[in-house]
């Protein structure tokens, strides 16, 4: 098989696809500073081996996905001798989605021969296994899509059409079609990856719902807003019921397209339907909402304290659009309340979302305070560790901002810092004197 041959399915329904950098620990920090002040090929082994021989299986794996990230282009020459080296540590199992990745960061930065090592050990240990050979090619095909390598894409496809030739096995062939379809779609190709899911229907074989929201989204993303839609009637016609994930994603591609009016009447058709709004139905539609974000975004900037007060800090169409997605039962599934506490879980939410399940969680303890008597009040915001920068949770930072500006008598948990607490008395008696207020 040549280097052509060698050919990834991610796909995002929620919102942008937004690519994820791995976290690296301050042990693979440091390996990095060691090993990029040497050009030395003896030197770099011996550190790497001395690395791997000192680093727990997380440290290792986490290095390793840093090096082989999309965002990556530093280090290029690393990812192979790193692999090779985690692979002969006792703690290591091998697996198809791993030796993948790596051969497509290999691939991307033109280290053929490299990853045509790993490709030729992959064919070896599953050279009688089908299933499972098919398994890797379709996962390199979703590694290729993380990086954008379309022709790569089609190469893998073409082992697999090779392997699918001398197979009766219908999960290959379901398998195969749904990472190239749902791949192509990643890297915004919809109309190759429609002649693709036409074909499958032609050789007797049902998509999953998966290559209909992917194939949407795609469309979506592009603005081909007519064929995003004729793509979820077809879902529906195939007996697909239209679901949050789909019109989440619906929402994420009418709003990086600023199309804020078509975004309420697809909340009204979610109503209509009887789809429940999530956290990413909030985190959908806000992220697109330009006059809340930069008030959110703004550091130590005035924010409105009620929901009635950003609604008159909105222009007419991200009001309307807010005012269509308020929806009590997203609050309620953020929210807890027993005899002893009261907590609001934020976890999940953008900066958006976090802001306004705050306003909304004001309003509600306004409405009511005379039912409730907590000892403890929560506001869990967590402490970054999925955050751009770990670490710095700009929630937290957030809510900090809110307390402050509102004197709210919440502070930040000793004992465990992603939270602000507060004595259940003292928030409620100044959950008093704010409704009076106002």
């Amino acid at each position: 098989m040549t280097m052509a041959a060698i050919g990834l399915r991610v796909a995002y329904f929620d919102n942008t696809p937004i690519p994820i950098r791995a976290a690296l620990s301050k042990q693979g920090h440091k390996f990095l500073t060691s090993v990029a002040t040497t050009d030395d090929p003896s030197i770099t082994a011996k550190l790497i081996r001395k690395f791997v021989a000192s680093s727990s299986k997380s440290v290792a794996l986490d290095a390793i996905s840093h090096l082989i990230s999309p965002n990556n282009t530093s280090f290029s020459r690393l990812p192979f001798p790193l692999y090779m080296e985690i692979s002969t540590a006792s703690w290591f199992n091998w697996n198809v989605k791993l030796i993948a990745d790596v051969v497509a960061s290999l691939y991307k930065h033109q280290r053929f021969d490299e990853a045509q090592v790993l490709v030729l050990e992959v064919q070896t240990k599953l050279e009688n296994r089908e299933r499972d050979l098919c398994s890797f090619y379709c996962n390199l095909m979703d590694a290729h899509s993380k990086h954008q390598s379309k022709q790569a894409i089609f190469d893998s496809y073409e082992c697999i059409k090779q392997l699918r030739s001398h197979s009766s096995s219908v999960y290959v062939k379901k398998r195969s079609y749904e990472s190239l379809i749902g791949s192509l779609s990643v890297v915004n190709s919809p109309r190759e990856a429609e002649f693709f899911m036409v074909e499958m229907k032609n050789n007797g074989i049902r998509p999953s719902v998966y290559e209909y929201r992917s194939l949407s989204y795609a469309y979506g993303r592009l603005g081909l807003f007519e064929d995003m839609k004729r793509v979820v009637g077809l879902m529906e016609d195939a007996g697909f019921e239209l679901d949050v994930v789909v019109s989440n994603m619906v929402l994420a591609s009418l709003g990086s397209h600023n199309e804020l009016m078509e975004m309420v009447i697809w909340l009204q058709r979610m109503k209509n339907s009887k789809i429940a709004f999530s956290v990413r139905t909030y985190n959908s539609v806000l992220n697109h909402c330009r006059t809340l974000m930069s008030l959110v975004e703004h550091p130590k900037g005035i924010k409105p304290t009620s929901l009635q007060a950003l609604l008159r800090t909105l222009n007419h169409d991200e009001s309307t659009l807010v005012k269509e997605l308020v929806e009590p039962s997203v609050l309620a599934e953020t929210m807890e309340l027993s005899s002893s506490e009261l907590k609001l879980d934020l976890h999940g939410m953008h900066l958006g979302s976090a802001y306004l399940i705050l306003l909304q969680w004001f309003q509600h303890l306004c409405i009511t305070k005379n039912d409730m008597n907590p000892d403890k009040v929560v506001v869990v915001c967590g402490i970054g560790k999925h955050s751009v920068v770990r670490g710095e949770s700009p929630v937290k930072r957030l809510v900090k901002e809110m307390v402050i500006q509102m004197k709210c008598p919440l502070k930040i948990d000793r004992k465990n810092i992603g939270c602000f607490v507060a004595n259940g008395k003292v928030f409620m008696n100044w959950m008093c004197q704010i409704s009076s207020s106002t």
